[in-house]
């Protein structure tokens, strides 16, 4: 079994970390520099860094934060928020990231995948899913979970890895803030409909759930942030507990 990653998102706005429920009811958890900082020291895999507003508010991603940022930790960096041209991915690249992440933009424009794996190659392209159970089916939600699309969230997956994206970050609306397990059943229809790494993110609240979504959801990583941020769990704690139940992670 490959290692399984750990990866720690922040979630910005207004130049802050926040977290909220469902994508609503941001709370503040603190400076994205100095909590970047913690988690790289503490052995996270990767860092997530969404500037949550930016497509809402129709401007692009903070650069000045993201090179803040990135000049300060030396693990794998992903940036999404705002993203919609090539050029919005080199800017990001030349401030500091190593992959993007892009949701809504990819959904108006699906070529603007082929474009960045193309220019950029697969392995810069992370196909962010927000999803949401509705109407009977998981489906797609864009404008920072707004919109609803009525595109199917294992079909989309499908036409994103198609179109070159190399990795998918998916995350269940319903189990966002909960800190009741991440959408295990979701995850294992994704991962098994692709064959490109699934990221897993929304829910997670007690170690347990970690292993349940790689044994049980076959994601390639698991991505928290108010787990992480609020003191409940630190990196370290969750590695030294998933190595003691035989799931791989990087020590």
């Amino acid at each position: 079994m490959l290692k399984k990653r750990i990866v720690v998102c922040l979630d910005i706005k207004n130049g802050r970390t926040v977290k909220g429920i469902h994508f609503e009811n941001m709370k503040d958890a603190g400076d994205p520099v100095e909590l970047a900082k913690l988690y790289a020291a503490q052995g996270a895999d990767e860092l997530v860094f969404l500037d949550i507003s930016a497509t809402e508010e129709k401007r692009k991603t903070t650069i000045a934060l993201v090179e803040k940022i990135s000049a300060e930790i030396n693990i794998p960096f992903t940036v999404g928020g705002g993203i919609s041209t090539l050029q919005d991915v080199r800017t990001l690249i030349h401030a500091g990231a190593d992959k993007v992440s892009i949701n809504s933009s990819a959904v108006q424009r699906p070529s603007l995948i082929s474009d960045l794996a193309a220019e950029f190659g697969k392995q810069c392209v992370v196909l962010a899913i927000d999803a949401k159970f509705t109407d009977g089916a998981w489906r797609v939600f864009i404008g920072g979970g707004r919109i609803a699309t009525g595109l199917t969230v294992v079909d989309w997956a499908k036409e994103g890895e198609r179109l070159g994206a190399g990795e998918i970050l998916l995350t269940s609306m319903d189990h966002d803030g909960t800190k009741k397990g991440f959408a295990v059943a979701l995850t294992r229809e994704v991962s098994g409909a692709v064959n490109v790494p699934v990221i897993a993110s929304g829910g997670a609240g007690a170690e347990h759930h970690f292993a349940d979504i790689f044994t049980e959801g076959n994601a390639s990583a698991a991505l928290a942030a108010g787990i992480f941020h609020f003191g409940d769990l630190s990196v370290p704690q969750l590695k030294k507990y998933l190595l003691n139940t035989t799931i791989p992670v990087r020590s």
